[in-house]
């Protein structure tokens, strides 16, 4: 006879629980004695590979109210309640218990309260998990919307920072060999100099180069210099910094390396590697080069402006003394030369 009860008062408590689901997804029935009969769709989905039916409430949830609950009741009743499911995550749920009339079962209504966009992101939830009325589903709606925005400004902005940096490269770049510039070797002296880095200067001036462009015209000329910027690349170190400054004016920046016949036999070796002819769509571009080198060791103003002028000096030495060579800055011996007007030969 109790037996029978027991079942007529489930099925009860289904019947009420089943009704309940469309308007309050996150419903709970349980009996007098506290075992729960009935668990909503979406408090279930809290909870998936827990089955809640058969399971005493207070096993599932830590329960406080605010003191004014029905203290005849297995559960507090009629009052606001704040519970934590006992399991990880310990999701904070709020909620009201009332006694269905007629029927010695119980309905618990809960719902996330200000922890809801925590807990649609921790248990994937959706608005198909909530009451069509629910104003969860208004803030939903305005959750993902922000979201949408905040990652099309997160894409904007990386998109613009991408620019940026392009605009900022290109800027340092020559546009024929891919070097840097002139613009990009001043800042990269100026950084040696400030920081107080030990580094060298090469200043390379291409000899006979503008016979190449009257003999062969400017498309000769710009391949010789393509292959010009490989050759300096090749001959220098990932630290090291290769500039185009002018239409046939090289600069090559050394860090760390101040050693006088170092220099020299690196300088030697990138002239002798100029001289080697450069075929273009089969005619024969013979070039050389010419070389002023200077150390920040050997600057007496420690100036980007200083360095330049020093390495100048070097050059316009190694120009007077027939090209094709390599000349260190010597201040006792050239800094009261001043080069004259360049003259780019036969």
């Amino acid at each position: 006879m109790m037996q029978g009860a027991r079942t007529a008062q489930r099925a009860h408590a289904a019947h009420w629980g089943q009704a309940a689901n469309a308007l309050m997804p996150m419903n709970l029935v349980f009996d007098d004695a506290g075992t729960i009969v009935h668990v909503g769709p979406t408090l279930q989905k809290l909870r998936p590979h827990i089955d809640m039916v058969g399971t005493h409430i207070h096993d599932l949830f830590a329960i406080r109210d605010n003191g004014r609950g029905d203290e005849g009741s297995v559960f507090p009743l009629d009052t606001k309640l704040y519970l934590t499911l006992k399991s990880s995550p310990a999701t904070v749920l709020k909620g009201i218990a009332i006694k269905i009339p007629g029927a010695d079962v119980y309905l618990l209504n809960l719902s996330f309260g200000m922890s809801i966009v925590e807990a649609v992101r921790t248990h994937g939830l959706s608005d198909a998990d909530f009451a069509h009325t629910d104003m969860v589903i208004e803030m939903l709606y305005l959750v993902e919307a922000k979201s949408a925005v905040l990652e099309e400004i997160k894409q904007l902005n990386a998109r613009l920072q991408g620019a940026k940096s392009h605009a900022e490269e290109q800027a340092q770049t020559d546009a024929l060999t891919g070097l840097k510039n002139r613009r990009a070797m001043d800042h990269v002296v100026a950084r040696l100099l400030g920081g107080r880095v030990p580094f060298s200067l090469m200043h390379l001036d291409l000899d006979y180069f503008k016979r190449v462009n009257d003999t062969h015209g400017h498309a000769a000329g710009d391949a010789v210099l393509e292959r010009v910027a490989d050759i300096l690349r090749e001959e220098t170190r990932d630290d090291d910094m290769v500039a185009r400054v002018g239409g046939d004016e090289f600069v090559l920046v050394f860090s760390r390396m101040v050693d006088s016949a170092r220099l020299l036999r690196t300088a030697h070796r990138i002239i002798a590697r100029l001289e080697e002819p450069i075929d273009h769509n089969g005619l024969r571009c013979a070039i050389s080069g010419s070389i002023g080198i200077t150390t920040s060791a050997l600057s007496q103003c420690g100036t980007p402006q200083a360095m330049i002028h020093d390495a100048d000096l070097a050059l316009y030495a190694a120009k007077h003394a027939g090209r094709a060579t390599a000349i260190v800055f010597d201040p006792a011996r050239h800094a009261h030369n001043a080069p004259s007007v360049r003259t780019d030969e036969a």
